[in-house]
């Protein structure tokens, strides 16, 4: 009896919840593969400029502010895993209409309407995360999804910087789609998902029928409610709307001080890869009950400082130093979406993850529309290192202002169920 206690609290023995978790890292991967490569095909290739870098981001956000909120309220009331397999289907398809975009003018509506899928999978995968997990486990299940998303990191920009040596970017696009159908294919064989939280929903099935309407104004109501998800997720805006000035000019940057490298900036976001990878093991073995504060704003200290440095990086720089700022930037990275993710589905009951997640996709979107334009403006005409540089800093004040007033920011988090009161009491 006790040896099975102990393989319980292990998501490996969970085959539902491992099949899902695999399709998962596959569409992640050829995300990350895909995303340099179209990187590259723009800024290198067609010799686009940081305006029209700026462009990319906001083709981006402009379908998960529209519908994050919506995607939400449909993961929470649809079949999370069917809705999955079609976001995956359709990713594939669009994919390969990316493949044969000539130009910025094809290849923003296809990015944006591939966005808009991605912004219906997201919170439908945490839902159905939620659902498939105990609650003593979701530490573990938080971890594993944010070592599939750095893990991507590295294997990704690798085998593409490797692929773009001898091949084109359409290579990489290509697999990206191929990838994409063996999510679908992976989340096919998933069959009889079964769920105490379906369970214990089933004498309430004419709650089903509660209007789309009601079920957005609830998770809304419900965050809005919670000080410390609130707080989470004004911090998390604030920090959005520093790093995304300059989260699309990397490649900007890396023209000036690597001209003839198209595949350093690969090497980079690979080692960032590297950096949060092992900052997620070790969280993984440690307690986040409490200090949120410290952990959140820590994150955006090394995320801060290493923009910055980037920013001082001159021409002909040593790879070593770009490998150790980008390892420096993944540890910060993943001390920051460890905690935040883990934080929204620690303070959320199952039947709000997906809305609350909606919510959260929504927010930080918003920013993608004028940061990134702002950004493009900055670097045209004062350069990317001066910006890089300043918004650095910049990252690394709000950082230490998270760490300073943790306390008052976070306080000591309630349980789910006592969180979830107000919400029950007031339907």
């Amino acid at each position: 009896m006790e040896r099975s206690t102990k393989q319980g609290n292990s998501l490996l023995h969970n085959k539902t919840y491992m099949r899902v978790y695999s399709a998962f890292a596959t569409a992640s991967f050829g995300d990350w593969f895909d995303a340099l490569a179209i990187q590259v095909l723009v800024g290198y290739r067609w010799q686009a400029g940081p305006l029209m870098l700026a462009l990319i981001p906001v083709a981006l956000a402009l379908p998960s502010i529209l519908l994050g909120s919506i995607a939400g309220v449909a993961a929470d009331r649809l079949n999370k895993l069917k809705l999955m397999r079609i976001c995956d289907l359709l990713t594939a398809l669009l994919t390969l209409l990316v493949l044969f975009a000539p130009s910025m003018v094809w290849l923003l509506p296809l990015l944006a309407l591939r966005s808009a899928l991605s912004t219906l999978n997201m919170p439908a995968q945490q839902s159905l995360t939620r659902s498939l997990v105990r609650e003593d486990q979701l530490l573990q299940a938080s971890s594993l999804n944010g070592l599939v998303n750095q893990g991507s990191k590295i294997a990704g920009p690798l085998l593409g910087g490797l692929a773009l040596a001898f091949l084109t970017p359409q290579w990489c696009i290509l697999l990206n789609a191929l990838l994409r159908s063996c999510s679908y294919l992976l989340l096919l064989s998933v069959k009889n998902i079964h769920t105490e939280e379906e369970d214990s929903k089933q004498p309430e099935a004419p709650a089903n029928k509660i209007p789309l309407r009601t079920m957005w104004r609830e998770g809304w109501s419900f965050m809005l409610r919670s000080r410390l998800l609130l707080n989470t997720m004004l911090f998390g805006l604030a920090g959005s709307l520093v790093i995304q000035v300059v989260d699309f000019q990397f490649t900007s940057l890396f023209r000036v001080f690597a001209p003839d490298r198209e595949a350093l900036l690969g090497w980079m976001v690979a080692a960032t890869g590297a950096g949060a990878v092992l900052i997620i093991l070790i969280l993984n073995k440690l307690k986040l009950e409490a200090g949120y504060g410290w952990k959140l704003g820590s994150g955006y200290v090394l995320i801060g400082g290493s923009i910055a440095a980037l920013g001082l990086l001159q021409p002909g720089a040593s790879m070593i130093w770009v490998l150790l700022i980008g390892f420096v930037l993944g540890i910060g990275n993943g001390v920051f979406m460890i905690t935040f993710n883990y934080c929204l589905q620690k303070e959320t009951p199952p039947h709000m993850t997906g809305r609350i997640f909606g919510i959260q996709n929504t927010v930080l979107s918003t920013v993608l529309i004028v940061a990134p334009l702002l950004g493009g403006v900055l670097v045209q005409y004062a350069g990317p290192a001066r910006i890089f540089v300043n918004i650095g800093l910049l990252q690394l004040l709000l950082g230490l202002m998270g760490v300073a007033f943790g306390r008052q920011l976070w306080p000591m988090a309630r349980s789910t169920a006592e969180a979830a009161q107000p919400a029950v009491e007031s339907s």
